[in-house]
């Protein structure tokens, strides 16, 4: 059947089909899904043309993410390279508790047969250390998925020694929480802040009972209006 129902009879280039869709409307809706999809392929090349092979995406030495943090890198071994949050979401922040001292949880961070490290480390008398980017992934939630969600935070310090956890290292490492809370539209709540101890497949128990919850989700809120 042709148009109006006349034997063989075409459609002119302006005529509807059989379908009632003209072969113009046809032609200017493949035009818009092909410049859609150029669009979409566009923006996934912006973002992964760093991942080809022989290419780096731009980073600054010694360039840190909290204004605060003095800048000392983790080996290579420890972490991978990201664009966060343009790849991975990041909506979690992960403390933990070094068993240890400061200088002992920087050491094992640099040595690449460690097989982890966390972004931040905050020592007792609150000075701020970043071994590893925010947009890099770091190895040190045990879970994979978490480990690309999040930022974790060392603290120095044992579980069981309530006096390690120093009202400058709450004062300071509150500041940190709110400043990646407020860069990554993250939610001040227990949720979003959690324990080593609450990633899921976990075998670690930081930050242990003597962690003062409450308190440091208040320290957070109100570092995060000034």
């Amino acid at each position: 059947m042709g148009t109006k129902g006349t034997p063989g009879a075409k459609s002119s280039g302006g005529a509807k089909s059989g379908h009632g869709i003209s072969r113009r409307g046809l032609l200017i809706g493949a035009v818009v899904t092909a410049a859609g999809t150029a669009v979409l392929a566009r923006e996934q090349l912006e973002h992964a043309w760093w991942r080809l092979p022989g290419v780096d995406k731009p980073r600054k030495p010694g360039e840190v993410d909290f204004a605060r943090a003095q800048w000392i890198s983790a080996s290579a071994a420890n972490w991978r390279k990201a664009d966060r949050p343009d790849d991975y979401t990041i909506d979690r922040v992960v403390i933990h508790v070094t068993q240890g001292s400061y200088r002992s949880a920087v050491k094992v961070f640099q040595d690449p047969g460690h097989g982890a490290a966390a972004h931040y480390v905050v020592r007792k008398d609150g000075h701020v250390t970043q071994m590893i980017r925010e947009l890099d992934v770091a190895f040190h939630a045990g879970n994979r998925s978490y480990n690309e969600r999040s930022v974790g935070i060392e603290h120095e310090g044992f579980v069981d020694r309530p006096q390690d956890f120093t009202a400058a290292m709450y004062g300071a490492s509150a500041r940190l929480t709110a400043a990646i809370c407020g860069r990554y539209g993250i939610p001040v709540d227990r949720k979003h802040i959690i324990g080593h101890v609450e990633v899921p497949g976990t075998d670690h128990t930081d930050p242990g009972k003597h962690w003062d919850w409450d308190r440091y989700l208040k320290l957070v809120r109100a570092a995060g209006k000034r």
